[in-house]
């Protein structure tokens, strides 16, 4: 279904119009007069950068090109278009001996002399007339590639004198390769298949063009359907006919995959334009790609934004009718078109599908407006400078956020998979995530920079979907704990949660004490705390005393309110486990001994919103009244008279 679906979305956007012509990257033109001397080599690379802070980054200039077979280890020289070891004889990275380069030149010399034979194009002569040059002399040549520094897989063609039309887009080469490509697909006599994508009777089975741009894949590209390997065959079967694809539908397949792929895959109706992104980079090895069936207009309109709705990272770059999803709301379109995810990852030289999805439109945007609602949290990290804030944690970052700083794959492919598929499925994520998110949570615990607080975001914000989204499909697991919402609850009396919003209440009341020190309560204990809350609590809240008695006898108002405060938190929470405010004893206390993965999780939560509630400003903090009237006494931080604000005889006896 796959290759099927592939194939109709080539089909669907005229992607192979011509079948035996392909657009690839084209980065050089070399210019050469009639009689074969050279007159220049022009540079058209584009930056795929242009415009954005990202460092330059140099693509060819999609062209339509002869389709040519797959190159595997063996020497194969492409027609009139390939790259400078075959068609300059040189080898800008300088690791090919002569012997291997002198080879290469000669095979693609070849193929263009049997095109001048066949042909008598004269622009097909001028270019064989230089290749016959480069025998003699071509030291200038390899001054030109020291000084421009080409790519080694950067393409290179012709054109003669000041004509716009390339050498192999003249009406009599493109005669020839066509006869030449006919030819070389007719069946082998006594060989018959019937194609698994169309159904049809076939010739041989050949191979499946390849795919370029699956992360983890190599730069000449990764296979799709390959059997390389005798361990691979069956029933007597050589190589791909274990899987019978015609020619025509594995091309077909082929040049739709590149398109998803491809960020500006050039528009094959409307010269000079290019097609829609179709994917989204999930980490160094990740990535989906999506589509759908004929789209209309409106469809289309959302497709074209779903790349920037994942990713969200500028609200601008997505259209004004979609934006209401990063904010949980369902938009108007109620469309069935079925919409199709591809997820990849490539290893040894091969495609892995990671996931693959079939559903609709309508569910996609109703499952979406679900998704990023289950993931609205409140956040420590502030935008940079002159930058707004993003309106939803962009997919990657949440993914990293997994990972310690600085590695390239935080997770696995099959579980990134499963986050998106849940994400447009409506479906429970997977619980791995959670897990991962707990181990990083514990690590790194106390970090205070930017990169810091914005990797605390992602997690606090997938755990909140995880645990949120777990209770809501399984009956059982809702009668363990409450709802998570978008910012502090203080009637939330899951353990966990309550424990979570006690560790950041200590940690505020020790900076109100001690100012910053070397390490907080949330260095030396959030781990343990987290994990075993009984024996870890009752130490905390005994030293607690002393930040309180310390805070209250300084001279900083703000300070001895802000412990005033605090201690009234902590006599709230404390009463919730029967603690016993004055000694704080190890036994007979309603601290749980052990907390499970969830209740973890709900500690974190607690310990994130909880944080972001202490040092909110007081616009801030009345909104947040406002929207929480039936929040206890000990919460209502702006309703305080100023009398309430302990002495110091007040402080050293609580």
């Amino acid at each position: 279904m796959i290759l099927q679906a592939l194939r109709q979305l080539a089909i669907d956007e005229n992607l192979v119009g011509d079948p035996d012509f392909e657009f690839k990257p084209v980065a050089w033109w070399i210019t050469v007069d009639r009689d074969g001397k050279l007159v220049g080599i022009e540079d058209v690379r584009r930056n795929v950068n242009e415009g954005t802070k990202r460092k330059a980054k140099y693509d060819g200039k999609p062209t339509l090109v002869p389709r040519q077979p797959i190159r595997t280890s063996g020497d194969l020289a492409f027609f009139l278009v390939d790259k400078a070891e075959y068609v300059l004889g040189i080898d800008p990275a300088g690791k090919r001996p002569e012997g291997k380069l002198v080879q290469r030149a000669a095979l693609f010399k070849e193929t263009v002399r049997r095109c001048v034979e066949a042909s008598e194009d004269e622009g097909a002569l001028a270019v064989l007339a230089f290749l016959d040059s480069l025998g003699k002399d071509k030291s200038y040549l390899e001054a030109w590639v020291a000084q421009a520094q080409p790519s080694p897989n950067e393409l290179f063609a012709f054109r003669v004198g000041l004509e716009e039309e390339l050498v192999h887009l003249r009406p009599a080469v493109v005669a020839f390769w066509k006869n030449e490509r006919l030819q070389g697909g007719e069946p082998k006599e006594g060989a018959a298949f019937r194609c698994l994508v169309t159904g049809e009777s076939m010739g041989d089975a050949g191979l499946f063009p390849l795919i370029k741009r699956v992360p983890g894949g190599t730069s000449s590209g990764v296979a799709l359907v390959s059997h390389n390997a005798r361990a691979f065959e069956s029933y007597g079967l050589r190589g791909n006919e274990n899987a019978p694809i015609s020619r025509t539908a594995a091309e077909q397949a082929g040049t739709a995959l590149n398109r998803l792929l491809d960020p500006a895959y050039p528009d094959p109706e409307r010269p000079g334009e290019t097609l829609g992104r179709r994917f989204v980079r999930l980490s160094a090895d990740t990535v989906v790609c999506f589509w759908m069936r004929k789209p209309p207009a409106e469809a289309k309109s959302f497709l074209d934004s779903l790349s920037n709705l994942l990713e969200g990272e500028r609200e601008d770059s997505v259209g004004e009718a979609y934006r209401s999803i990063w904010h949980g709301r369902e938009t108007r379109l109620q469309d069935p078109t079925a919409f199709y995810a591809l997820t990849l990852s490539g290893t040894q030289g091969r495609a892995v599908v990671r996931d693959w999805l079939e559903t609709s439109v309508q569910d996609v945007v109703r499952n979406l407006a679900g998704h990023f609602a289950d993931l609205e949290i409140v956040r420590h990290a502030k935008p940079k400078k002159g930058n707004p804030q993003t309106p939803a944690v962009p997919v990657h970052q949440l993914m990293q956020s997994l990972a310690a700083e600085g590695r390239s794959a935080p997770v696995p492919g099959s579980l990134e998979a499963g986050f998106v598929r849940s994400a447009l499925t409506g479906a429970a994520y997977p619980f791995q995530l959670l897990q991962r998110a707990l181990v990083r949570a514990r690590v790194e615990a106390g970090g205070d920079d930017w990169i810091a607080a914005a990797r605390a975001d992602a997690r606090a914000a997938l755990i909140k979907a995880v645990l949120n989204r777990r209770r809501r499909c399984d009956t059982q697991v809702a009668s363990r704990y409450p709802e998570v919402g978008d910012d502090m609850n203080p009637t939330n009396d899951s353990p966990g949660y309550a424990l979570g919003m006690l560790m950041a209440v200590l940690e505020r009341l020790q900076t109100a004490a001690l100012g910053d020190v070397n390490a907080t309560v949330v260095d030396r204990y959030f781990a343990a705390a987290s994990a075993t809350p009984r024996n870890v609590f009752v130490r905390l809240l005994r030293n607690s005393q002393h930040h309180a008695r310390k805070a209250g006898d300084g001279d900083d108002k703000r300070n001895r309110a802000t412990a005033f405060r605090c201690n009234r938190i902590i006599d709230y929470v404390a009463d919730l486990f029967n603690v016993e405010r004055k000694r704080y004893p190890p036994q007979a206390n309603g601290l749980p001994v052990h907390l499970d993965l969830e209740q973890q999780g709900l500690f974190v939560l607690g310990y994130h919103q909880m944080r972001h509630w202490l040092w909110m400003n007081n616009e801030e903090r009345a909104k947040w009244e406002e929207t929480h009237p039936d929040a206890p006494r000990a919460f209502r931080w702006l309703k305080e008279p100023s009398h309430e604000v302990p002495n110091e005889a007040e402080t050293a006896a609580s």
